[in-house]
């Protein structure tokens, strides 16, 4: 199971484009969809440079699943995968933005990226538990996998937002964003205009 879970975490960065593609050849969207969806996938985006601002850029790893630092503050202190919640909001906003076969697409997509994040963390949840010992054990012990907590974690790390690491680390996925979301204003006039 490891080999498979390593595989998964290598290629993540594609596990996306067989959505997007149905999401291209089936798309109809409206304005109504355009704004809901572009919206939900926004908080999304938010929440990944909220993250990836305290977590820098060890998040953009190909290789093997690893971690130089225990990031327990910003996001991390509410919920500990906070960069795939908001994977997973862009993906739903993506397929609302299209309403391709809606509400199918959008559910089989959502259903499709849990799982896929669900072994991706367990693999990077054996890491950081060897890695960071007790300390990791108390906060996997008081910070949900992917459901935020309301309180903050009381031991949370002091590691300072960076919002220039943010914005370099996320450029690829900030070009993905805006690529995506023109694509679809694009097949809405041309679906109305024609």
């Amino acid at each position: 199971m490891t080999d498979l879970r390593q595989k998964i975490f290598s290629y993540r960065s594609y596990t996306p484009i067989p959505f997007l593609i149905v999401m291209i050849l089936f798309a109809k969207p409206s304005l109504w969809s355009l704004a809901i969806g572009f919206i939900i996938a926004l908080i999304g985006e938010l929440i990944r440079i909220w993250g990836v601002g305290y977590a820098g850029g060890e998040t953009r790893t190909t290789g093997p699943v690893g971690g130089s630092k225990l990031v327990t503050n910003g996001p991390y202190a509410y919920v500990r995968n906070p960069l795939y919640i908001g994977n997973m909001l862009i993906y739903l906003g993506f397929g609302i933005m299209s309403m391709a076969l809606f509400p199918y697409f959008q559910i089989l997509g959502l259903i499709y990226f849990f799982v896929q994040y669900y072994l991706i963390v367990t693999l990077e949840e054996e890491y950081l538990s060897g890695r960071f010992g007790d300390e990791y054990k108390l906060y996997f012990e008081n910070v949900r996998r992917f459901i935020p907590r309301l309180r903050r974690y009381k031991f949370a790390s002091n590691f300072k937002f960076d919002i220039k690491e943010a914005l370099r680390s996320e450029k690829r996925t900030l070009q993905a964003f805006f690529g995506v979301t023109l694509l679809n204003i694009l097949i809405f006039f041309f679906r109305n205009k024609f």
